[in-house]
């Protein structure tokens, strides 16, 4: 297990040097003058995001290692350089030449000493430790069954994976807490739509045409590869292996890391040049950096004429149907909506096991909000907490994420609503209570080169693990884009209703196709222009009255045909009018909390796991400290020798376990108890009953390895009672008498 102080260092960096988990399909909206083939949407979910702080500094202690021994590599060059003159000179003294050799050999040693030591640094910063750690999670995780790669019989598929009976059973506890901590609690209306996803729908939201990462290809082989992968193995390889780099060097590669997430095609294709890289398997020459889309594409029916792709988030399905919604709701908002389900993307290389997949699993929040009132009602019953925040002033100063009170972050500002703040805070409270370390959980800011155009503010809850700080949950501010975009595109009204109580004067912008024009123009699809005329924002209506008044015709985008249309001045009628309104009429925003399961439940596995020494000290066993709301199986059933009686309770507490809900195993192999302990342990079972009478048996909890002492008939009411979190461990052992075993500690 890596080092806490490893951690702390790397904490101290602005952002992870390894930040392997960008969302492809995170984009921004840019004028057309600003869009370069490397432009990517910034879709729902936004845990996968751009991410480009400040060239993180180098480490003090690095620099000045790095500085002295290149100091210490002149005087070496210098002395060898003596040596040599020494040697071909024939008036030289041999004592002379001796000094000069024992001088070098000395400046040689002194230069393996800075060289070993900032060696340890290296590794330290580059994560050898952590590796060795993640290796002995992932070894555990595969052989425990927790999951393994898909259709490894065949030699497996990348970015594919199975969840095992435990894996799969951990995965169903934290999608059931979501459902109660978010749907249940703030009393969400639950969706589940369709994965396979028609082309006009992505259209309008921005993936088809977005939704791309640059790729590379083996030129002799066409092998595929991300280009932003290739750089940044490139630069941590030569920042932990090249000890000689200067300081200048060392400072260009990271800041080459840290910028590389905002690099156009045209940069990443100048850098791979520039550095030189090739093929990694083959070292042949590599293509010029182009965008892939990382859809997959499918055609819905048999004609083959109607095109779809699989889902790349759930929460397009929420946005169109937000008519039906709302009218469900009685018409009212705020409101939320919520979908868990399966989204797919088409990974050029994917790596880093679950948190880079093909398929995985989305939990998506769209609560719809008056953007003239975002304030949220049970803001107060968060705003108390206290928990680490990297606000986008921290990372552009260069600083590290420091703990802040989310009240105070909203009342300054620096969150920019309370709807926002409260889902900071809830999903603060989701995640500390599925077992996610507090003090390596935080929440960054989007910097302003990260935001949409139309967003008003973006947090990641990050969390650190052995790959860096892995950006696991989004909530966004989305304002209107969503809503406003399905309605451009469909031509149907996605929008809410405030009636006033007095009716109010405002001066209104009169659409009025005329229809019978209209019909002799565009025939059939006169249904479709009518629409986006009346669809027209007062900017834009304002514009077509003026060049119809000046020119007599204009040409107008109707969405829903895909192309320009001439529009005369006898077609449409535009004015402005005063007018009394009962009601105002207006597009929601959104805020957006969006879950990646799969990088959450990684994350949980890396916090929750550790070893400690068996009783003889001669082996390091396996533990996940899974908390009970999580554990795969909340207790086992051990006979403790394979006896008639003692298997018969054990049956019967079994029985009682069932009736009560609680998942359990059991296990009456004739294997040292002990032995028994460390096999549960290792599946992060909380709770161990171990039948020893026929009245009253022992309770060891995993952790501490204490154990109490419960009567047959009340065991199954106590492993309910702290399962389900209505009491804690410490509660019990005050009203059941201790145990001491020597086999709780095997």
């Amino acid at each position: 297990m890596y080092h806490r102080m490893i951690l702390e260092n790397i904490s101290r960096r602005v952002g992870s040097l390894l930040h392997p988990l960008t969302k492809p399909h995170s984009f921004s909206i840019k004028p057309l003058s600003q869009l370069s083939l490397s432009s990517k949407p910034l879709t729902a979910f936004s845990l996968l995001r751009h991410f480009t702080p400040k060239p993180p500094l180098m480490d003090s202690t690095e620099i000045s290692l790095r500085k002295a021994l290149a100091d210490k590599q002149a005087a070496v060059d210098a002395q060898a350089n003596t040596v040599r003159e020494l040697k071909g000179s024939a008036a030289a003294d041999k004592a002379a030449v001796n000094a000069a050799v024992e001088g070098l050999k000395g400046l040689k040693l002194e230069k393996a000493a800075i060289e070993e030591e900032l060696q340890e640094i290296v590794k330290s910063n580059g994560g050898e430790s952590k590796e060795a750690f993640r290796q002995g999670v992932i070894n555990t995780l595969e052989r425990k069954l927790f999951y393994v790669p898909s259709f490894k019989i065949y030699g497996g598929v990348a970015g594919l994976y199975d969840y095992g009976p435990p894996g799969c059973a951990v995965k169903q506890n934290v999608l059931a807490f979501w459902r109660q901590h978010f749907v249940m609690q703030e009393n969400m209306l639950e969706v589940d739509c369709p994965c396979v996803t028609p082309e006009v729908v992505l259209k309008a939201s921005g993936h088809v045409d977005k939704f791309t990462d640059l790729m590379v290809k083996d030129e002799k082989t066409g092998t595929c590869y991300r280009a932003d992968h290739l750089i940044k193995d490139f630069c941590k390889e030569t920042l932990e292996k090249d000890l000689s780099l200067s300081a200048e060097k060392v400072a260009e590669l990271k800041h080459v890391l840290a910028m590389l997430d905002d690099f156009s095609s045209e940069e990443m294709g100048s850098k791979i040049k520039e550095y030189g890289i090739t093929a990694p398997d083959t070292k042949n020459p590599l293509s010029d950096p182009y965008p892939f889309n990382l859809m997959f594409q499918t055609s819905i029916g048999p004609s083959g004429v109607s095109p779809g792709f699989m889902r790349p988030e759930t929460a397009q399905g929420i946005f169109v149907n937000f008519k039906d919604l709302y009218y469900y709701n009685g018409n009212k908002l705020p409101f939320a909506a919520a979908q868990i389900g399966q989204a797919f993307r088409n990974e050029i290389s994917p790596r880093q096991g679950l948190l880079r997949v093909r398929e995985f699993t989305l939990a998506e929040i769209e609560h719809f909000v008056d953007p003239q009132d975002k304030s949220h009602r049970k803001f107060p019953e968060v705003a108390n907490l206290e928990f680490l925040m990297f606000p986008r002033e921290l990372q552009v100063s260069g600083q590290s994420a420091k703990k802040m009170v989310l009240g105070e972050a909203v009342s300054k500002g620096t969150i920019n609503n309370e709807t926002l703040g409260y889902f900071i805070g809830r999903v603060y409270i989701f995640l500390t209570s599925l077992g996610i370390d507090k003090e390596r959980l935080r929440f960054r800011q989007h910097l302003a080169n990260e935001m949409a155009h139309y967003a008003a503010d973006c947090w990641d809850a990050e969390i650190e693990c052995s790959y860096g700080w892995i950006e696991c949950v989004g909530i966004a501010d989305r304002s209107a884009y969503d809503l406003r975009a399905h309605t451009d595109k469909s031509g149907v009204a996605l929008v809410a209703h405030e009636k006033y109580a007095e009716p109010k004067e405002v001066e209104k912008i009169i659409i009025t196709p005329v229809k019978k024009e209209l019909g002799l123009a565009f025939k059939g699809n006169q249904k479709m222009v009518v629409e986006a005329l009346e669809a027209m924002d007062e900017k834009e209506a304002m514009e077509m009255k003026a060049n119809l008044e000046s020119k007599g015709e204009v040409d107008f985008n109707v969405c829903t045909l895909g192309k320009n249309v001439t529009i005369t001045n006898k077609m449409v009628t535009i004015k402005k009018e005063k007018k009394k309104e009962h009601q105002r009429v207006f597009t929601p925003s959104v805020i957006e909390p969006s879950f990646g399961i799969g990088r959450i439940i990684y994350c949980l596995y890396e916090h929750s796991f550790y070893t400690r020494q068996s009783k003889g000290g001669d082996e390091q066993l396996n533990v996940f400290r899974f908390p009970p709301l999580v554990a795969p199986i909340k207790c086992t059933v051990f006979p403790l020798v394979q006896n008639q009686q003692y298997e018969e309770v054990a049956a019967q507490i079994v029985k009682s376990l069932a009736a009560a809900g609680i998942s359990h195993k059991i296990d009456t192999t004739g294997t040292s108890i002990g032995k028994r302990y460390a096999r549960t342990d290792e599946l992060g079972v909380p709770f161990a009953i171990t039948v020893d009478s026929e009245n009253s048996v022992t309770v060891r909890e995993r952790d501490s390895k204490q154990q109490i002492r419960v009567n047959v008939n009340e065991v199954s009411s106590v492993i309910k009672e702290v399962t389900d979190g209505q009491s804690t461990w410490a509660d019990v052992q005050w009203r059941y008498p201790s145990h001491s075993s020597a086999s709780a500690d095997e």
